[in-house]
């Protein structure tokens, strides 16, 4: 069974410097493009930031570049968001997820969430 587990959430002033972490279980990690998204209240859920299997290539939404950093330890089964700068309007419910692509068939696992509040 998959289990993708974030952690790192909560009520953080702004400017401040979170990470977040989601630990996965139950799939061969290193076979799965990883990435966030997030949700905020009343709002649909959005990309926040996305990583390669390998960790060589990145990509991040407009509104989180140069503030979010996304990695990845193979070794650890493990994703971490980096989240620096923070405003406001980052407060949403954070979502990992683990994607990959087989044979034209993609396949998406999602974590449960963490909430990030950040106060002004």
């Amino acid at each position: 069974q998959v289990q993708l587990v974030e952690s790192g959430g909560g009520l953080v002033q702004a400017g401040g410097s979170p990470r977040l972490s989601c630990a996965a279980s139950g799939l061969a990690f290193d076979n799965y493009a990883m990435g966030w998204f997030r949700q905020a209240p009343g709002k649909e859920r959005e990309f926040v930031a996305a990583i390669r299997w390998s960790g060589s290539t990145t990509y991040y939404a407009d509104s989180v570049k140069g503030r979010f950093t996304i990695s990845r330890d193979n070794a650890k089964n493990t994703v971490y968001l980096q989240m620096n700068s923070l405003k406001p309007e980052d407060t949403a419910v954070y979502y990992c997820n683990a994607n990959r692509r087989r044979i034209g068939i993609r396949t998406d696992y999602w974590g449960q969430g963490t909430q990030v509040t950040v106060s002004s």
